[in-house]
């Protein structure tokens, strides 16, 4: 072969070479060696569980907060949010109560719209979950000025 075919590919194999050996000084031994449980793909690094164990959690769930406030969790069940978790919508409990002693509560109506604003595709609509069009729903006006997020169906305001 001519050398305008070889020297293209002698560059293209030096640099498949330049990142096999990269790759072997930066990336560690233990990356995606697992024991098969959950990780489908091996793409963590068994070393550094350890390392996320003392992350601090950003996110709780429903059952931490109902220790404080039971009087809305146990709304949950029969309500139409009742499957979505509080810190969607009033953010992450971090160490909550003691930082920050009070969470942000986001009453916006882009909040509600996040998941309440009509899709345009045919079909969005069949679900349970109920979508709006803003321009045309009491616009200028916040969702929670006639629903309350804990109980959203109008007839029990």
């Amino acid at each position: 072969m001519k050398n305008h075919i070889w020297r293209p590919l002698y560059v293209v194999l030096a640099l498949v070479v330049v990142i096999l050996i990269g790759r072997a000084f930066y990336v560690p031994k233990d990356f995606g060696v697992h024991g098969g449980e959950g990780y489908m793909y091996g793409w963590y690094r068994a070393s550094n569980v350890e390392e996320w164990k003392e992350f601090p959690s950003l996110y709780r769930s429903m059952t931490y907060c109902a220790d404080c406030h039971m009087d809305k969790t146990d709304l949950a069940p029969t309500s139409m949010h009742g499957a979505i978790q509080c810190e969607n919508c009033h953010g992450p409990a971090l160490n909550h109560p003691e930082d920050p002693v009070q969470l942000t509560i986001d009453r916006s109506r882009e909040q509600c719209l996040r998941c309440h604003a009509r899709l345009p595709y045919p079909g969005s609509d069949r679900g349970k979950l109920s979508g709006i069009e803003p321009d045309e729903h009491n616009p200028g006006m916040s969702c929670v000025d006639c629903h309350d997020p804990h109980n959203p169906s109008l007839e029990e305001m």
